[in-house]
């Protein structure tokens, strides 16, 4: 599995918004974004302390497909449901170097 992009986020929820924003994130693997063959690496956790802090990992083929994927208009717009249900992000982009991910294990 090759990834030459990674990406970060750690999300606040509106009030309250939590679960809203975690299922609409969920769904990604299936409709959204993170749907595209480009996606390796699609993880959404949440903080222990509090239910509206909301992490995602993003792990692509490469920058370039990454951007490519999410100038989609349908991608545009999960992006436009998403922020309105974030008070606060911090993003970063990341250069993987390596490690382990048994995703079918996490959703067990």
């Amino acid at each position: 599995m090759t990834i030459g992009y990674g990406f970060q986020a750690t999300m606040t929820a509106h009030e309250g918004k939590g679960d809203e924003l975690v299922e609409l994130l969920l769904s990604g693997p299936v409709s959204g974004p993170s749907a595209h063959d480009g996606c390796r690496v699609f993880l959404v956790s949440r903080s222990a302390a509090d239910p509206d802090v909301v992490h995602l990992v993003e792990g692509w083929v490469s920058e370039e497909v990454h951007h490519a994927v999410f100038a989609d208009p349908a991608s545009q717009a999960y992006i436009d449901r998403s922020a309105a249900l974030v008070a606060d992000a911090q993003y970063a982009d990341l250069v993987p170097l390596g490690g382990k991910a048994d995703l079918e294990a996490v959703a067990r």
